[in-house]
């Protein structure tokens, strides 16, 4: 954990690097190539890193989302539920906590970290991940909304979204709330 009396503690926010979103039910091959980059950024992170996974049940069909987007994907416990295999390894070696959410954002995750930020100061949150047009999105402006004085980051260069327009429109809607986006 970095952590300085001046700047605080720097936070990585890793959303749903899953299987499904990655090359499964709802890859795609932007979210194939930008893996590497994710992997990297993760690896060579000096602070906290929290994980999200998107955690459906079996009936998923028949839920609000199911019916608006019948793709049955991160079903718990499937293959496509899994954090991609290196993502993992590295949620594992950072003994990282993982959020599992129902829905596009957690606010398990934002109560997590308002938490942590009363106890030592945060100073900025990093989110990287999938996809960026529903989930990044989603999470950035739950934290940002938790943490409105924290500067909220995202690397546009790790994450992905349903297609590369819906990526940048994303990323101009978090601009327009006064995420900063990185690397695009």
């Amino acid at each position: 954990m970095t952590e300085t009396a001046q700047q605080g503690i720097h936070v990585l926010v890793v959303v749903d690097m899953q299987n499904d979103f990655i090359d499964g039910a709802l890859g795609t091959p932007e979210a194939v190539a930008m893996l590497p980059r994710a992997e990297a950024r993760i690896r060579e992170f000096d602070g906290t890193v929290f994980f999200t996974r998107d955690t459906h049940p079996e009936s998923y069909l028949m839920t609000q989302e199911g019916r608006n987007l019948p793709v049955r994907h991160c079903i718990r416990g499937t293959q496509g539920w899994q954090l991609a295999p290196a993502i993992g390894a590295l949620c594992k070696e950072r003994r990282a906590h993982i959020f599992d959410k129902p829905s596009f954002g957690s606010p398990a995750l934002a109560e997590a970290l308002s938490r942590l930020h009363w106890r030592s100061p945060i100073a900025d949150v990093t989110i990287i991940g999938l996809c960026t047009d529903i989930c990044v999105v989603s999470n950035a402006l739950i934290i940002k909304a938790a943490l409105p004085e924290v500067p909220i980051i995202v690397d546009a260069a790790c994450c992905a979204g349903v297609t590369p327009e819906k990526h940048a429109a994303a990323l101009e809607t978090m601009r327009s709330c006064q995420v900063k986006v990185i690397n695009d």
